[in-house]
């Protein structure tokens, strides 16, 4: 996908409407002065003048741009859209202008404002602001430049700077999610690799099914992916660009290998190799090279995960005699156990902020989804269904999505859980899926 282009808008190359200057300071306690979902209008995005292109006329394209915002909006939680659907859209002489008491009798704190053109060079233009309906300021002025086609990532980008300026808290929704497609009975599933953005949209899977894949893992740049397969029948863990669609196994040889991810750097993947029926944990440059083994326990060590900082790594191991969470130094060295909590624990996953990490606790019939900090201190549990499982972080911290398994029919579905507590949300697949990742922002 052709990388998006987000820029202040210039004088020559924009309407007067969406002349650019700097945002005002962030200030995150005052919209609507309610506790709660703020209640934020999304209208209809006007077009200065009726254009075609690849992706259709810019006045529909204006109403598309307006239902993907309130729909991302929507999914945060933090926030309530009222329409665009069910209220009038814009005038383009309104975009700068708004009627503040207006917007404010409807009920909405704020008001998402903007437009939808073409510039001189063929390129879809989508301003994008935000107004306090209740102080009568502007609080956003941003503008995006994409392809036609890429529309949605304009949306998804407008919504970001929303979200952020609305609650203080980094932008997640222009990201993309990698999970295991699942179809097919419970005793014969084919599990392909699929990638979607962060509304189920731009589906497409990368992988065609003939062996069995788990564990797909995005790089730091979203540029490629490491996961396990299983072709030639023995788990082996596998590169895919995802530009090209071409792979390449990360450790020449026949040994078993599995759980990779990648460093915060992108220069060394960390995984697990199994010998003789124990395993351990080892690291190797992401371009290729000899695997350096950092555990050396009896038992199996796997999930391993690195700290943001890549200065430490989390990971798995049952050598007290079930499965806990350990932390050691990226060398290997300092290896301690952190999980104390009854039960069994597995598949930590480090935040991106550093201060939790998240994990699959099993213990009661039950397998769900929960967080620490990595002292170990501070265990809270998120979720309560029967079978919650490997989770993944949101690039801003603030979210994890894990797939959840129905009992009985085995069917695997993703979901995705505040972390600072709330009911989980099921995230838009076309079919069953498990293993899902999270992306970092796109460019």
């Amino acid at each position: 996908m052709p990388k998006i282009i987000a820029f202040l808008f210039a004088i020559l190359a924009l309407p007067a409407a969406a002349i650019a200057q700097d945002p005002p300071p962030l200030e995150v306690d005052v919209i609507g002065g309610r506790d709660g979902p703020t209640p934020v209008a999304v209208p209809a995005m006007p077009t200065q003048r009726v254009a075609q292109t690849s992706a259709g006329n810019t006045l529909a394209l204006g109403r598309n741009v307006a239902d993907v915002i309130a729909s991302d909006l929507r999914r945060t939680g933090a926030v309530t859209p009222l329409g665009p659907v069910g209220i009038r859209g814009l005038d383009f002489g309104e975009v700068r202008a708004p009627a503040y008491d207006e917007w404010r009798d409807l009920g909405a704190s704020a008001l998402v404002s903007g437009s939808v053109d073409v510039d001189g060079s063929g390129r879809l233009v989508v301003a994008c602001y935000l107004f306090d309906t209740i102080t009568r300021r502007e609080l956003i002025r941003q503008g995006f430049a994409v392809q036609p086609d890429d529309w949605r990532r304009a949306a998804h980008k407008c919504a970001d700077v929303i979200y952020t300026r609305l609650t203080g808290e980094g932008a997640y929704l222009d990201t993309r999610i990698v999970y295991v497609a699942e179809t097919g009975p419970k005793n014969a599933r084919i599990k392909r690799i699929a990638i979607m953005d962060s509304d189920g949209s731009n589906h497409r899977y990368l992988t065609e099914g003939a062996e069995t894949v788990l564990t797909p893992r995005f790089s730091p740049d979203g540029s490629q992916l490491v996961y396990m397969s299983y072709k030639g029948r023995r788990p082996r863990v596998y590169k895919l660009d995802l530009a090209s669609g071409r792979s390449e196994l990360l450790v020449p040889g026949t040994a078993f290998t599995f759980a990779p991810r990648y460093s915060p750097d992108g220069r060394n993947i960390v995984f697990s190799m199994g010998t003789f029926g124990n395993s351990d944990i080892y690291v190797v440059p992401a371009s290729g090279g000899t695997p350096r083994r950092l555990t050396d326990a009896p038992g199996v060590d796997t999930s391993p995960s690195f700290s943001p900082d890549g200065r430490r790594i989390v990971f798995e191991s049952d050598r007290s005699g079930s499965q806990q969470l350990y932390v050691m130094n990226a060398d290997g060295s300092g290896q301690r156990r952190i999980s104390f909590g009854g039960g069994q624990f597995a598949s930590p996953v480090w935040s991106p902020r550093g201060d939790l990490i998240a994990f699959t606790r099993i213990g009661g019939g039950q397998f769900r989804i929960g967080v620490m900090s990595p002292s170990g201190q501070g265990m809270r549990l998120l979720t309560s269904a029967w079978q919650d499982e490997g989770p993944s972080w949101a690039p801003n911290g603030q979210f994890v999505m894990f797939h959840r398994t129905s009992q009985g029919s085995g069917d695997a579905t993703l979901y995705a859980v505040p972390v600072a507590g709330g009911r989980p949300q099921r995230m838009p697949t076309p079919l069953g899926g498990s293993d899902p990742s999270w992306s970092p922002l796109q460019n």
